[in-house]
């Protein structure tokens, strides 16, 4: 086993917070019950992705032949499992904005020119709100569906999904284990042609996904640009694997992001960072075949019983009393008495200012704030409950202000989708500090 470099300790554990929060067990869950009973729709609204095309506008302008391959992919698509595998930027480990990533491709009898695209996009950094995803349709003469203003509504050359349909159609899952690469070996490095920092090359795979990804676009023969980072490049030809190839001026298809880079809950495994049970069930199913199928369900964070609060002298409890968050060994008296205290500006009880830094800064901020970065409202609303109850009325601090500040962009995410707003508004100083991180450098980029 090669040892872990700090860089690569650092990205597993974005990783390993990303599968914690990003696509929760209660959205697998619930998407899966729609999709087996055949609500593709239903399985799309579960996993917060947006449908931005209508199947009989598809038919009037591309023919019934055309609509009934949308419709079989869209059928076969498990819009939580793409959420899983869709590209992501560090190093909050959000999906990457402003992204249009083709899923599948079709030759239109139309006659509307080249090919159609099935395309999943993310909105751009300041309406990335909810984290959700739309699908679209994308032609090269017309831009297909969508909504609002999208910065980049072509399908991006380096992440496509169109030739890994394993990590978002059930018909190909079986395919990922082939598919995912391994972890490299010193001797896996080809010398001094890749740098020995890049740990997370799937090496094994890119000849094969190189003649794959030729084949797919009519090139045989031809080499292939495979990216490690903005500044570090290598040309492939499949043919003659272990040949160097000179310099190309001309523009070569670029190996997908998706076939360059081992599968991250691989290295997760690998490093044991993440136990079979908390992946994907169709990953852990493709993973392990022999073995059944894992349980999506896990029990949500947050405390069920009584906290404990050393009080003068003594071992209080605090705990969620008919919604409200209150001490347990105080008579009503008493408690009046120090929050009267407290108010003029005394020292009140340990226990009054327990339940009153839990209300301002509790200690699952870090996972409420992280749910909420990931769109999961319901998971960070149910971790507050948990804690403060379902009555209460939140008290300043920053706990507050996470919460006011999603609902902020929140209302950037509708303008954007309404095509109410151009630019967008001006970012928070929280959000601008998130985004720098994002952007110095790209290569951050979790893979």
């Amino acid at each position: 086993m090669r040892p872990l470099t700090a860089n690569e300790n650092f990205r597993l554990l974005s990783w390993a917070r990303v599968r914690d929060f990003a696509v929760p067990p209660s959205m697998i869950e619930s998407a899966t019950a729609r999709r087996a009973v055949g609500d593709w729709a239903g399985a799309c609204a579960a996993a917060r992705v947006d449908v931005d095309l209508d199947l009989r506008a598809v038919g009037r302008a591309h023919g019934n032949w055309l609509t009934a391959q949308v419709r079989a992919d869209l059928r076969h698509l498990a819009p939580d499992l793409l959420r899983w595998h869709f590209p992501r930027t560090g190093p909050d480990g959000l999906l990457r904005p402003g992204l249009t990533v083709s899923l599948a491709r079709y030759c239109s009898t139309a006659g509307s020119g080249g090919e159609i695209h099935l395309v999943a996009r993310t909105p751009p950094a300041w309406a990335e709100a909810g984290q959700r995803i739309s699908l679209a349709l994308w032609g090269p003469s017309r831009h297909g569906g969508g909504v609002g203003h999208h910065p980049h509504p072509r399908p991006d050359r380096r992440y496509r999904l169109d030739l890994h349909r394993h990590l978002w159609d059930v018909r190909r899952t079986g395919e990922l284990r082939e598919r995912s690469g391994h972890w490299p070996s010193d001797s896996d490095l080809a010398g001094d042609r890749i740098p020995a920092w890049v740990g997370a090359c799937a090496v094994d795979r890119w000849v094969a996904e190189a003649a794959l990804l030729l084949r797919a676009e009519g090139r045989a023969g031809d080499v292939v640009a495979v990216r490690l980072t903005a500044r570090h490049r290598l040309m492939l030809n499949p043919d003659a694997p272990g040949e160097p190839v000179a310099g190309c001026a001309r523009v070569v298809p670029v190996l997908p992001d998706a076939a360059t880079w081992v599968l991250p809950d691989l290295q997760l495994l690998h490093a044991g960072l993440i136990d079979f049970d908390r992946l994907h069930p169709l990953v852990a199913s493709a993973l392990r075949p022999d073995d059944r199928p894992v349980d999506a369900a896990r029990s949500p964070d947050g405390s069920a019983g009584p906290r404990l609060v050393e009080c003068r002298g003594a071992t209080h409890r605090i705990a969620v009393v008919n919604g409200v968050l209150v001490p347990l060994d105080h008579d009503p008296d008493e408690i009046r008495r120090e929050e009267l205290l407290g108010a003029l500006g005394g020292t009140g009880l340990p226990c009054l200012r327990a339940i009153d830094e839990a209300h301002r800064r509790p200690e699952s901020l870090v996972d409420v704030r992280a749910r909420l970065d990931h769109g999961d409202i319901a998971g960070a609303m149910a971790t507050v409950e948990s804690l403060l109850g379902p009555d209460v009325l939140l008290r300043s601090g920053a706990l507050r202000d996470e919460l006011e500040a999603a609902v902020c962009r929140r209302v950037a995410h509708g303008l954007y989708r309404a095509g109410l707003a151009g630019l967008g508004p001006a970012p928070s100083k929280r959000d601008t500090r998130r985004r720098v991180l994002r952007a110095r450098p790209r290569d951050a980029a979790l893979r």
